[in-house]
């Protein structure tokens, strides 16, 4: 991020400074001496707060549902401090999923069941319209059990207060089950069966085997295990917050979690804890035998389908029954370092809520000059910009092995110049440019066709050496002989205590 009060937006066509790779940092490691501090402060010098993206007033952030006409969301959240630890449900409201409002915690450590932390869970609407929440505690044994609270006042629009149910916890890992205590986390949205049983499934491990675990019940207290999982996947790792839902195979128009149509296919999604990355598969539910298999070619690993090439983790969907849209959300982490977040007082923020849908098409995703943008020196701005390439004779000849789009947009970055590429934007660019994030493209030749590759470089972003410098890429599906490249910014965040 620049640490200069001019920010400037450019275009760019070819750049000439270094670049580097660094691994994402863990969303759940814990830092003991922070714990028990007091409620931090809030600075009044904030120059990077932002103005799309939601995030709580101050301190570290991480399921959403709308009830009664009103976007709620519920969010992981520490309120001593902007680092993981503590861990409540924080709550706001929106009636818009833009501006939203702060409420009291809704659920918070009270129980044996959640004395040592609320983690993550999610929101189901029971057909009489009732929401509850099921939602992963860490009992006394640090073992991950799961909980359910219930809004205490249905008549309240703003479900201001929630009870838990004294029966909690409703699953827990037993010499039995043999589920992994350390691993067994995260919920989904229920839904229902023909036989009229609800199903969840919760996150999990068996070694390096990641687990969809499967549970049924009656009456959405009394949980029994499924001898099998809904799907289960070899040398994965840990599957954290799953999100399990159906898409129409000939409608963009969003269907409820347990909507049940022969024109559905399905989708799961993983988010893996060994790369902090999400990715989903697409493929058939089988109701009677209550298993899930992917479409061929789709894949459970990390070369599998991902719904976002850059900072984006621990994503939920929901079903939006007032504008019948299916709405995922995920959670941005902070590319400072642990010591800078704390001093300015908060971490984290969410990503731009979007609306999601089966895409017939089968596509993924809708050297020289630089010139600035007239007009565009805020650090707030939402931009867009589309190139239209005529003459594709530069074009480099593309390697078969290139596999990996983010090692590549790593060692082939916004510094090296190429055949076709790098052009797209610099966004956050100082004065002196010093520092700038790029965002690009590069067009490389196959034999047939010709490849795109997006990316985004942190590597000059701050000139503060603690801070994540990773480079993000992928290879999108287009073809820029026939189509422009479409390329837009939300450029998102507070410059010297202004909102521009």
């Amino acid at each position: 991020m620049a640490t200069s009060s001019h920010c400037l937006l450019w275009f760019f066509f070819s750049l000439f400074f270094g670049h580097g790779f660094v691994p994402l940092e863990a969303s759940h490691q814990v830092y003991i001496h922070l714990q028990n501090q007091s409620p931090s402060s809030l600075k009044t010098h904030q120059p990077y707060r932002t103005g799309y993206h939601f995030q709580p007033r101050k301190n570290w952030m991480n399921g959403p549902m709308i009830y009664k006409g009103l976007y709620h969301f519920f969010y992981q959240y520490n309120p001593h401090g902007a680092v993981w630890g503590n861990i409540v449900w924080a709550h706001s409201t929106s009636t818009d999923l833009v501006n939203w409002t702060p409420h009291k915690y809704a659920i918070s450590p009270s129980q044996p069941a959640d004395i040592n932390g609320c983690w993550s869970g999610s929101a189901t609407i029971l057909p009489n319209g009732k929401p509850v929440i099921l939602y992963t505690g860490i009992d006394p044994q640090n073992k991950q059990v799961q909980n359910m609270a219930v809004p205490k006042n249905l008549s309240d629009p703003f479900l201001l207060e929630w009870t838990k149910l004294p029966q909690n916890p409703l699953m827990e890992p037993t010499t039995i089950n043999s589920i992994n205590a350390s691993s067994f986390r995260d919920p989904t949205t229920a839904w229902q069966g023909t036989d009229g049983r609800w199903r969840v499934i919760i996150g999990s491990k068996i070694k390096r085997k990641g687990l969809a675990i499967l549970y049924r019940s009656k009456d959405f207290v009394r949980w029994t295990k499924a001898q099998h999982p809904l799907h289960s996947g070899k040398n994965t790792g840990m599957w954290e917050c799953p999100d399990f839902f159906p898409v129409s195979i000939n409608s963009s128009t969003g269907v409820d979690t347990s909507s049940i149509s022969k024109t559905l296919k399905y989708v799961l999604k993983l988010s893996l804890d060994d790369t902090k990355h999400d990715y989903y598969t697409i493929g058939s539910y089988n109701r009677e035998k209550d298993t899930y298999v992917p479409d061929k070619g789709s894949v459970d690993n990390d070369s599998g389908l991902r719904y976002d090439y850059g900072k984006f983790y621990a994503s939920k969907t929901f079903f939006d029954n007032a504008k019948n849209r299916r709405i995922l959300w995920g959670w941005i982490n902070e590319s400072s370092s642990v010591e800078h977040d704390i001093e300015k007082g908060w971490s984290g923020v969410q990503a731009i809520p979007r609306n999601v849908w089966l895409d017939k098409s089968g596509k993924h995703w809708k050297g020289g000059s630089k010139v600035e943008v007239g007009g565009i020196t805020a650090s707030q701005a939402d931009v867009e910009i589309s190139f239209k390439i005529s003459d594709f004779k530069k074009a480099e000849v593309f390697d078969e092995s290139w596999s990996n789009p983010q090692l590549l947009c790593s060692q082939r970055g916004a510094s090296v110049k190429g055949g076709l590429g790098p052009f797209g934007l610099m966004v956050l660019a100082s004065k002196g440019m010093e520092e700038y994030t790029a965002v690009f493209f590069r067009i490389f030749k196959r034999q047939t066709k010709y490849v795109v590759l997006m990316c985004s470089d942190q590597s000059r972003s701050s000139l503060d050496n603690d801070n994540d410098k990773t480079t993000y890429g992928a290879f999108l599906d287009v073809d820029p002989v026939h189509e422009k490249l479409s390329l837009r910014s939300l450029v998102s965040s507070f410059n010297k205590n202004i909102k521009i």
